[in-house]
């Protein structure tokens, strides 16, 4: 017996790609990022996204606007240390001793996949979306760093007073938008 496959077309499956594009916009800024993509295809140029705590929302975010194959070259979500050894060329010292998360960690993230998906642009984030012995007195906090032609031009710790993973994640998610966008728009 054939699996049935979900059919995206179909209206009213959970699946359609309307349904996703409203739930993603109803989470992340529309204006914010159509604006992202307006700076970037008037430029000729592109964007690559590696994301760790971030699982997957900033390149569910970026995919979202009309024409986002013009300027939004793709992503990793790489989730732990191996991966991120692996696919980003993270140090794996420097990965064990930190986690993972520490902001020299997020600048190797934006800078590798700028290579992987020969994009112009390349964003990294990594950190924690909920409490654990490493981040229980400081709080929850993140890493975000922008590179632009293998460079990077912008570095931020990010923190969160969400409670929710998730929650956590999307904070982040919108906190990078915003970083992104405020930069581009400042060029």
């Amino acid at each position: 017996m054939k699996a049935m496959e979900p059919d995206c077309k179909k209206p009213g499956s959970i699946f359609n790609f309307t349904n996703i594009d409203i739930i993603v916009s109803m989470i992340y800024s529309d204006e914010l990022l159509n604006s992202i993509k307006d700076i970037l295809v008037d430029n000729q140029q592109t964007i690559a996204i590696a994301e760790s705590v971030t699982s997957g929302n900033l390149q569910a975010a970026f995919s979202v606007p009309m024409d986002a194959s013009k300027y939004y070259q793709g992503g990793i979500t790489a989730y732990n240390l191996g991966q991120k050894t692996r696919h980003l060329n993270v140090e794996p010292i420097l990965a064990q001793k930190t986690n993972c998360i520490e902001q020299r960690i997020a600048n190797t993230m934006a800078v590798e996949v700028s290579k992987m998906f020969l994009s112009n642009y390349g964003i990294g984030i990594t950190g924690y979306a909920a409490i654990v012995p490493e981040c229980e007195e400081e709080g929850l906090f993140a890493y975000f760093s922008l590179a632009y032609e293998q460079e990077i031009v912008l570095a931020k710790r990010l923190t969160s007073i969400e409670k929710h993973p998730y929650d956590v994640q999307v904070n982040y998610a919108q906190d990078a938008i915003q970083l992104v966008h405020d930069y581009l728009k400042s060029k």
